[in-house]
């Protein structure tokens, strides 16, 4: 540098040439990235379960029977649909909770307890229905791409020949930083032998990857569409000019290089010379990504102490109400005398008059009492003509 005022081009910014020069502003970011071969995934008969990952899928099963189960605790003792012999009851289960998902269950809660419970459930029903929707309409629309590497991390781990630019500063990062036995790295010196490489392969003498900048890798990619990067980048760098220590050109320079960037004129250049043109990859993405349980499962919590509250107030309800009605032969009995009485009271169909708005039990009881005194009118004549007009009772 002492021969020169500046140094203009693509040149990278590192730590020991930071120690040489002074670096203006980077004008391009620049990692390093990883591309390989990459091919299109065809829709498959069965694509309609990618959007759930296996564990997903599962646990959203499972929820549907237990919210099934649950409902039919708090309403077979109240509830006509939820009563009837063993195999009737188990069907009904598996129909009400399956039939929820598409919100066409036929069968009416009656209990304050089961429509709890079932009101959190179509929430959480509804949520799910929705992301499956979106992530299935994605997977179908919108172009598949599929490589056997998935980022520096698989590439690291592998025993693949990689391709790099010779004389560049990723030999030395790879080697060192990532522990990468120099014998499998490939030095190639032009985009061609990129080519040729990636299609060869490792097994055919050619490598399974290539690792260079970003920026190079885009203009390498513009008319390359069977390649593509994948992962992340795994370095952060940049692009500047170079010039002797202290100089004030550097500053002047990094000014005018943040003015393009902020008005826009950085980013144009970018997209007109590195987007691809040959073949777009808008609309375009790499591999599938499936919704996991670990986005819903605030959701599937949510519904869980649902059931959970329902049914510690209902079991708490049964237990008053068995010690409150019990007489004292049963109190003097044996503990499996009492568990199987109170089984056989929670099994029992309760009556019709527990969940009957009081209003009505009253209006029915002051129209019997009408009846017994004038003698004249039955129960039925009575009860109809008083729901019907109110004033009747004056």
């Amino acid at each position: 540098m002492q021969a020169f005022d500046a140094v203009v081009g693509d040149i990278t910014i590192t730590t020991n040439r930071t120690k040489i020069v002074d670096f203006t502003q980077p004008y391009i970011e620049s990692g390093l990235v990883v591309v390989a071969p990459i091919k299109k995934l065809k829709s498959s008969a069965w694509a309609f379960l990618t959007p759930f990952s296996p564990m997903m899928w599962f646990v959203t099963g499972m929820f549907f029977l237990v919210v099934g189960a649950v409902v039919w605790i708090l309403e077979r003792r109240i509830n006509d649909d939820f009563r009837g012999p063993s195999r009737r009851q188990f069907v009904t289960i598996i129909w009400f909770s399956f039939s929820t998902l598409f919100f066409s269950h036929r069968e009416k809660t009656i209990s304050t307890l089961g429509r709890f419970v079932l009101i959190i459930w179509l929430f959480v029903v509804l949520i799910l229905n929705s992301s499956y929707i979106a992530s299935l309409t994605s997977i179908l629309t919108v172009e598949q791409l599929s490589s056997p590497i998935k980022g520096i991390e698989s590439l690291v781990i592998s025993n693949d020949r990689i391709g790099f630019l010779r004389g560049s500063f990723a030999e030395n990062y790879l080697t060192e930083e990532l522990n990468i036995h120099r014998s499998r790295l490939v030095p190639l010196n032009s985009p061609s032998e990129y080519e040729k490489s990636l299609k060869d392969g490792a097994a055919n003498g050619g490598v399974a990857a290539i690792i260079d900048e970003r920026a190079y890798m885009e203009l390498f990619l513009a008319t390359r569409c069977e390649f593509g990067i994948v992962g992340q980048e795994f370095t952060k760098m940049g692009w500047g000019f170079g010039f002797p220590k202290e100089s004030p050109l550097s500053i002047d320079m990094s000014t005018a290089i943040l003015k393009l960037s902020e008005n826009g004129d950085l980013q144009r250049i970018h997209d007109k010379w590195l987007t691809r043109s040959a073949c777009s990859s808008e609309g375009a993405k790499q591999g599938i990504d499936r919704l996991e349980l670990n986005s819903f499962w605030g959701l599937f919590l949510l519904s869980g102490i649902a059931c959970f509250i329902a049914l510690l107030c209902y079991a708490i309800r049964m237990v008053y109400r068995f010690s409150r009605d019990s007489n004292s032969n049963i109190e003097r009995s044996s503990h499996s005398d009492r568990l199987r009485s109170f089984l056989s009271f929670v099994n029992e169909r309760e009556g019709e008059d527990t969940y009957r708005p009081k209003r009505r039990r009253k209006e029915k009881c002051s129209c019997r009492k009408v009846v017994q005194k004038g003698g004249s009118l039955d129960d039925s004549t009575v009860s109809v003509h008083i729901e019907n007009n109110p004033s009747a009772q004056d």
